[in-house]
């Protein structure tokens, strides 16, 4: 049997405003480009991606199932500038065949700092996503699929029961991602790894047109698929929904590949769909994974260097969190809300200095000209917030 868990992380940060160190405005955000953003890519994916999903759901009677993950970031941003969006998300969680998924509210990298602000942040999503859609989380996943042992530790210790990582090679060896796992150390945790081979035809190679298997039909993939019975058991499809019509345009033909993919994968008998709980409740753990060292899913190291590859992204970190016993111990709930939407792991990821293989990635709706921009005005809005504490 082969299992289909298809997983779509929805992020958007707020992005800054250009900030010069004579600036005193307490106000860092650009609201009108992040009210644009939303909107546009909410016009090019979520809107029409969540229609196509509902129809799906409808169209299979409940067999066509799908797991999420939205920021609290992004639904305080669709609630503020794109409430249809966010209605569309509703229209799907009341089917009952979509799960949400945990995470920490920010986008942040707080496990790295605090693991107190790291619970705060879990606990303030869950709350969220049960306020906005009805769904208490059961699985929690990490920023960016920033994992490691310790990680999944800690969660179970928050009550979670599965957990999602990334594949990656040299985590796995000779091993398949295609099974369910359990933790090293963990006493009742599942763990599953995306299959970044499968993800990534879809995430980043699907309009390549200089990519052997282009085009790539649901035909194809789901011949794919099928390979897996007798090889393993779940295909864990993670990646970012704005892969629908935003990563990879409509006129690329994705969204007529997704409409397709369902009836290919369930024509075969012992093929299915599920969220990410129900396929780790539905297999016992094939081993135990070893991670004692942070992997990601983030470009082809698979590790931190997205965020903390350069003494930039270091300093900027280590400043931010440095922070932290000041600004709860003042009680200013405004500079605590500010504090916190800092430490959104896309301030630090446009600080990135690797222009090379993960060039094009890291310019994805990059406000700024060099990642040496993007530091200064993150420092000088830090500078602020400094001297708001004082004050």
């Amino acid at each position: 049997m082969a299992t289909v868990c298809f997983y779509f992380q929805v992020h958007q940060p707020y992005r800054l405003r250009r900030y010069s160190v004579f600036d005193s405005d307490p106000y860092y955000f650009d609201e009108y480009k992040n009210a644009e953003i939303v909107r546009k890519v909410a016009a090019k994916c979520y809107l029409p991606a969540n229609h196509l999903m509902l129809d799906l759901v409808r169209r299979h009677n409940g067999r066509f199932r799908i797991s999420y993950s939205i920021t609290g970031v992004t639904i305080d941003q669709f609630a503020a500038y794109c409430p249809e969006a966010l209605e569309s998300f509703k229209q799907l969680a009341a089917t009952g065949c979509v799960e949400f998924l945990a995470e920490t509210f920010y986008h942040s990298l707080a496990f790295l700092y605090s693991r107190d602000e790291f619970r705060d942040q879990v606990v303030a999503h869950a709350a969220k996503t049960n306020e906005t859609f009805g769904y208490q989380p059961r699985v929690f996943r990490n920023t960016e699929l920033v994992y490691n042992n310790d990680l999944a530790h800690y969660v179970e210790g928050l009550g979670y029961q599965t957990i999602l990582g990334e594949g990656a090679d040299h985590v796995l060896g000779y091993r398949s991602p295609d099974y369910v796992y359990m933790p090293h150390g963990a006493e009742r945790m599942r763990l599953l790894l995306k299959n970044y081979r499968l993800s990534d035809d879809i995430a980043f190679r699907f309009s390549n047109r200089q990519w052997k298997e282009w085009p790539l039909t649901a035909e194809k993939f789901a011949g794919w698929i099928n390979q897996v019975n007798g090889n393993g058991y779940v295909v864990n499809l993670f990646m970012d929904y704005e892969t629908l019509g935003e990563h990879q345009w409509e006129d690329t033909g994705i969204f007529d590949f997704m409409r397709r993919l369902p009836d290919l994968v369930l024509d075969h008998p012992d093929n299915n769909f599920m969220t990410v709980s129900e396929a780790a409740a539905a297999y016992e753990p094939a081993g135990t994974v070893d991670v004692p060292h942070m992997v990601s899913w983030a470009d082809v190291e698979r590790d931190l260097s997205a965020w903390l590859g350069n003494a930039m992204q270091s300093n900027a970190l280590h400043e931010l969190y440095r922070l932290e016993k000041q600004i709860k111990d003042r009680g200013d709930p405004q500079i605590l809300h500010d504090w916190r939407r800092l430490q959104t792991s896309d301030h630090f990821y446009y600080m990135c200095t690797k222009w090379f293989a993960d060039g094009d990635v890291h310019k994805y709706f990059n406000p700024y000209e060099s990642p040496y921009d993007s530091y200064i005005n993150f420092m000088n809005v830090l500078d602020n917030l400094r001297q708001r504490l004082r004050r």
